[in-house]
């Protein structure tokens, strides 16, 4: 079992509940269609990976190799990247600062490192250290 990835997830997991139940509590209705389906994307990827690490933390004990290491890092960089950029693409949104809206680029590569983060589960299913 890997700790660390455990306590990261559920630190993620408590930050999706209260950051959904902000947005279904005083978004709705603040901010445009637009900007809460972004922000609710961001939840739900978010809430999605924070399984995902969970998994990858208790395979750890039963596969303890390097990709099950970097696939857990790579679902935590991910979260950071690809909801972040997109709960700071929200508060852009909400703002009206439509010059920052280069912040949404940023979000393929959140995504790039979920793929990467389930495709090593793969090869990390193997007994070697």
């Amino acid at each position: 079992m890997h700790k660390g990835f455990i306590k990261t997830a559920a630190i993620l997991g408590a930050l999706s509940v209260a950051i959904g139940a902000f947005a279904a509590h005083q978004l709705k209705g603040n901010i445009s269609g637009n900007a809460l389906e972004i922000f609710e994307t961001a939840v739900k990827y978010q809430f999605y990976h924070v399984f995902a690490l969970m998994a990858v933390g208790i395979l750890y004990k039963e596969f303890p190799t390097k990709l099950m290491i970097w696939s857990g890092r790579l679902f935590i960089i991910g979260i950071v990247l690809f909801s972040g950029s997109l709960y700071i693409l929200t508060a852009v949104k909400a703002a009206g600062a439509s010059s920052y809206n280069w912040i949404g680029a940023i979000t393929p590569l959140g995504g790039l490192c979920f793929i990467f983060g389930w495709i090593f589960i793969f090869p990390g299913c193997n007994r070697k250290v």
